[in-house]
């Protein structure tokens, strides 16, 4: 298996065995998914799906509806947080707009989506996500009112209390927190769905039912998380192929309450522990050159045999 080639490789680098730690556990995790013991150049792609929400109309985010839009001209004119630090992480950003300006229901009242409009938007993502010649694919999202609406995901698929997945999002005072709790034990008495795709379906959004479909689709690819909205897209394609966990790295853990239970249903434990809650992609931009550093001590670090360097075998 490429995993343990990779591991075996490792141990035969001028350094003490194990010794770079958690870098060397990301390079072994970045060969058995790729398949390649040097998957150099990683080529990175930041997927950015972006969308409206219905239940923006609760007042649960600091900002404006029309903020969403306004980002999209930030992202294309390269000022947005995230196009910053993936130039610095040289990936490339590709901006998706799946529902900017068309809100989905209000899941306070009833269902986000359609069952068929959530299946075609999956299917949309897994395909987008397969057109890649791409190691690694990070997922990113823009939409005001999509952390409630991940709340609502978390507390029904995990399962948790609204109350333990809700935070400040945007930057919501207590007040607003407080509401936030109110309008997710709403939505889940107004949506009674059970299965994942009809979860999805009841109390997603648009970008998030694509950003499921991105995860579920790449190949030979890792997928690369970023915060709490992220990864409960991914929550819910593991829920819909458990076969999808194999290749995700999370990036990241915010401090939005709910991102923590979230990783811990996923099994992963994140890379950088910064206080982050953009969203954007930009926690995942971040990780990009730790991914980037372990491949190439992988690929490039002499071995004992190499260097002449006498190995004491432990």
């Amino acid at each position: 298996m490429t995993e343990d080639a990779a591991r075996r490789a490792l141990d035969a680098k001028t350094k003490p065995r194990g010794s770079l730690g958690r870098l060397e556990e990301l390079a072994i995790r970045i060969a058995g998914i790729t398949g390649e013991l040097d998957p150099r150049p990683l080529q990175p792609v930041i997927v950015v799906a972006a969308a409206d929400h219905g239940v923006a109309a609760e007042g649960v985010s600091a900002y404006p509806q029309e903020v969403t839009r306004q980002m999209l001209a930030n992202f294309a004119g390269g000022g947005a947080a995230v196009a910053v630090l993936a130039r610095q992480a040289g990936a490339a950003v590709d901006v998706v707009d799946v529902g900017v300006g068309r809100p989905t229901g209000n899941i306070a009242v009833g269902p986000a989506l359609e069952l068929s409009e959530a299946e075609s938007l999956v299917e949309r993502g897994i395909e987008h996500a397969a057109a890649f010649d791409a190691r690694v694919i990070a997922l990113g999202e823009m939409g005001i009112g999509n952390t409630t609406v991940a709340s609502a995901l978390a507390a029904r698929l995990l399962p948790a209390e609204p109350v333990d997945v809700c935070g400040r999002g945007t930057g919501l005072d207590d007040e607003g927190v407080a509401r936030k709790v109110d309008v997710v034990q709403r939505a889940l008495a107004a949506n009674d769905a059970t299965e994942p795709m009809d979860v999805l379906a009841a109390l997603g959004g648009r970008e998030l039912a694509f950003l499921v479909g991105v995860a579920m689709g790449a190949r030979r690819a890792v997928v690369l998380l970023d915060g709490f909205i992220s990864s409960t897209a991914a929550l819910v394609a593991t829920r819909l192929d458990p076969r999808a966990r194999e290749a995700m790295i999370a990036s990241h853990r915010s401090p939005e309450p709910g991102h923590a239970l979230v990783l811990e249903a996923l099994g992963l434990d994140p890379l950088l522990d910064l206080g982050l809650r953009l969203g954007e992609g930009s926690g995942a931009a971040l990780a990009l050159p730790l991914l980037q550093a372990s491949v190439a001590i992988l690929a490039e670090m002499a071995t004992f045999e190499s260097a002449g360097v006498t190995d004491a075998g432990r």
